[in-house]
């Protein structure tokens, strides 16, 4: 389970996060909604230890992230699987280069009959046909990059999977292709996941349950319906844009 308590950072004199409350259960796919430049992004950095907040409690299975030393935290690290916005793939490396990153066991990393077994598995997860691990990523679409970095998030077997724009910069076809990947590793690894996304129809699609943050704060979190249902006016405004004429329950 990942738990946020009254988190808040600033950089400078901008508030980014200002007593951000939030809770992933375990198994749940969660959306975070919220406008460009609203602190999801930030958060997520939270959860791994790459941003440290100036107060609050982030814990991921009981352990308070800020507080762990720097074995603990690389062997929480290992259970985590970061998918980048922009791919973050390095062009220099093949795609099973880049996959192969991902693992995050010493031994098993040094063993390459394991690694390029692991390697195909994680491709063939993704829709990708064997022959893209020999492939560069300057070779590859964009949706097909996008594809190869939940590929390399995935190596490690993680508990957690943490999306971060998956599919943004994407055409229509390939988003909802994101999409229907996220929704399948979901229930085919048994992982627990974080979408961080302003895509509101995607977010619809493929998650259990919704979180707006906006202003610095979660202002709602619950399921699909409970959000169709909202009469909290930042939700509703947010909503609209993407669905129009909303009727909300009253």
């Amino acid at each position: 389970m990942i738990e946020i308590q009254g988190i808040r950072k600033r950089f400078g004199q901008q508030v980014v996060l200002d007593g951000v409350d939030f809770v992933v259960q375990d198994g749940e796919t969660t959306a975070l909604l919220g406008p460009s430049g609203t602190g999801k992004s930030v958060l997520l950095k939270h959860i791994v230890g790459l941003i440290r907040q100036d107060s609050g409690v982030v814990k991921v299975d009981g352990k308070e992230v800020a507080r762990l030393k720097r074995q603990e935290l690389r062997a929480l690290r290992s259970t985590i699987g970061y998918v980048f916005q922009n791919g973050a793939l390095f062009d220099s490396m093949t795609v099973f280069e880049n996959i192969r990153l991902g693992i995050t066991d010493d031994a098993k990393y040094r063993d390459l009959e394991y690694c390029r077994e692991r390697v195909a598995k994680c491709i063939a997860l993704v829709n990708l046909s064997p022959e893209t691990a020999d492939k560069y990523p300057a070779q590859l679409s964009g949706g097909m990059r996008k594809r190869v970095g939940i590929s390399r998030a995935i190596a490690g077997s993680p508990k957690y999977l943490l999306y971060d724009e998956p599919t943004s910069g994407l055409d229509p076809v390939n988003s909802d292709i994101i999409d229907d990947l996220v929704k399948t590793l979901a229930t085919e690894l048994g992982v627990t996941s974080i979408m961080v996304t302003h895509d509101v129809r995607g977010a619809f699609r493929v998650a259990d349950r919704l979180a707006l943050l906006t202003n610095g704060r979660i202002v709602q979190q619950g399921t699909p319906k409970e959000f169709m249902a909202s009469t909290v006016p930042e939700v509703r405004e947010f909503l609209e844009r993407d669905f129009g004429n909303i009727t909300f329950a009253a």
